[in-house]
């Protein structure tokens, strides 16, 4: 016989919160999509920083180590190169691109300043290492300008060559450097227009960066980026010493001194802007 226990009449059933598997904890406030947002730009920002400051100091080691030769990196840059334009193209311009080093190593030694032969790193250009500062801005600026003018010149042999063989490698060897030549005067740091600035207005350094910024945005590319980036860096610490008494000094520039700079950068970029417009070859389908 099967026995039942009965329900009191009066009997209520519990509430739900009585029982503990029932029982569900509010949702805790989940963060704003606009903090979500700052926390992951903060951390890509921070990693794009520690980035720099590394690639930074390898580039400054890469002209002590006695490997990375002037010839061996040329090479290296000429093969890398060569993929995308050719042997004979790549050669042409890795050779331009020694001409326009060897500019700022001339002036630099006539300047009193030790600097190393140049080392080309393939798809970033080329650098010299200095083994101590310019004592001024003026010799900053000179340094900078003899770079693009000795680049320009050499310009003018793949321009006659072309003159005389009439072979279209030539006559885009003289664009390609006349352009990259006319690029390096824009007025940002590490650029040698950059460089000019410091002895006439580092406030166009702004200016520099603003026309950088719109190529970026046009003609997106990691060179750009790499240059935005460094010279962030580089502005943003001069500008922090600016009240300095030696940065004060350093920038005290004689006004005929100043004038004989402004007139030469002028005057490069409009000579660059001619030889681009004379160079420059129509692309046919």
């Amino acid at each position: 016989m099967e026995s039942h226990q009965a329900t009191p009449p009066d009997y209520q059933a519990p509430p739900p919160e009585y029982y503990p598997d029932t029982y569900r904890p509010e949702p805790a406030e989940r963060p704003s999509l606009v903090k979500r947002a700052g926390g992951a730009i903060a951390a890509v920002v921070a990693v794009i920083v520690k980035f720099a400051a590394k690639l930074k100091a390898l580039l400054l080691i890469l002209p002590k180590i006695k490997i990375f030769t002037t010839s061996a990196t040329m090479l290296v840059s000429v093969a890398a190169y060569s993929l995308i334009w050719g042997w004979q193209f790549a050669a042409g311009f890795v050779l331009l691109l020694l001409v326009h080093e060897m500019g700022h190593v001339i002036q630099l030694r006539r300047e009193g300043v030790p600097a190393t032969a140049p080392l080309f790193i393939p798809f970033l250009g080329a650098l010299v290492g200095m083994k101590q500062a310019p004592k001024d801005a003026a010799t900053e600026a000179r340094v900078g300008l003899a770079g693009p003018i000795l680049g320009s010149i050499g310009c003018l042999v793949p321009l006659g060559l072309y003159e005389a063989s009439g072979n279209n490698l030539f006559r885009a060897l003289a664009f390609v450097g006349f352009f990259l030549n006319l690029i390096n005067l824009l007025p940002v740091l590490p650029l040698d227009g950059g460089r000019a600035m410091a002895a006439l207005s580092p406030w166009m350094w702004a200016v520099g960066f603003g026309l950088l910024v719109l190529i970026m945005v046009a003609f997106p590319t990691p060179i750009v980026f790499l240059v935005l980036l460094f010279g962030g860096m580089e502005t943003y610490r001069r500008w922090k010493q600016r009240k300095s008494p030696d940065s004060q000094r350093y920038y005290q520039v004689k006004p005929a001194t100043r004038i004989v700079i402004a007139l030469t950068y002028i005057g490069l970029a409009a000579a660059l802007g001619v030889g681009m417009h004379f160079s420059h070859l129509h692309r046919t389908l």
